[in-house]
């Protein structure tokens, strides 16, 4: 059966109006990965304390560096449970220090943050690359970094030894504001890996 180009024309308006219908329902929920507006110019989407307070929960760090920490959102909660921790940003938002990760060139400790997510994959192996053996990087990262050919080699270079999944819609909020950004419709998820560990990845749940 021939479909002409007139109806060919007509089915693509249709698709692109509801594509846009979607991104407008994604929009409304905060969802940034979705957002019709552009994102922010250095990937500053700051992370609700709550995940700070849910990954003390699930496990033990020591000397924590903190390379992303925007105005602290993450950092402070360490700070408050006791915690050393060092702070930086390649932009300084108020809070911690003004350097750019990839300038660190050893850590004698662990790494936590949640990093720019178009540099994630740099973020993960720059910090595994300077911190010493059995130490910890954890990366509040998208769920979907699980994807992808080149994240899949790095992956099985370098196991995580354990994906926490949020099972609650924790929110990251474009440029801190979580007024405005009070939803959420991205899955993410805690990314943990110890130094050394070929292990099978375990994947637990968390709130």
């Amino acid at each position: 059966m021939k479909i002409s180009r007139k109806e060919i024309q007509e089915l693509k308006q249709k698709l692109l109006k509801s594509k846009m219908s979607n991104n407008a329902v994604f929009t409304t929920l905060g969802a940034s990965s979705h957002a019709l507006s552009k994102r922010q110019k250095h990937d500053y989407y700051a992370t609700d304390p709550i995940a700070a307070e849910l990954l003390i929960s699930l496990e033990r760090f020591s000397n924590i560096l903190e390379p992303a920490c925007g105005q602290g959102h993450l950092s402070k909660v360490f700070e408050q449970h006791g915690y050393n921790i060092s702070c930086s940003d390649l932009i300084y938002r108020g809070y911690g220090s003004k350097k750019d990760f990839f300038d660190y060139k050893k850590w004698d400790g662990d790494i936590i943050t949640n990093p720019p997510y178009k540099y994630a994959k740099e973020f993960v192996e720059h910090a595994l690359d300077i911190i010493p053996l059995k130490s910890k990087v954890a990366m509040f990262l998208k769920l979907s970094f699980l994807e992808s050919v080149k994240r899949k080699k790095m992956f099985e270079k370098y196991p995580p030894k354990t994906v926490y999944v949020s099972s609650s819609r924790i929110v990251c909020a474009k440029n801190g504001d979580f007024i405005t950004h009070n939803q959420s419709a991205i899955a993410y998820a805690w990314f943990v890996w110890k130094k050394g560990f070929k292990g099978k990845t375990t994947i637990e749940w968390f709130n």
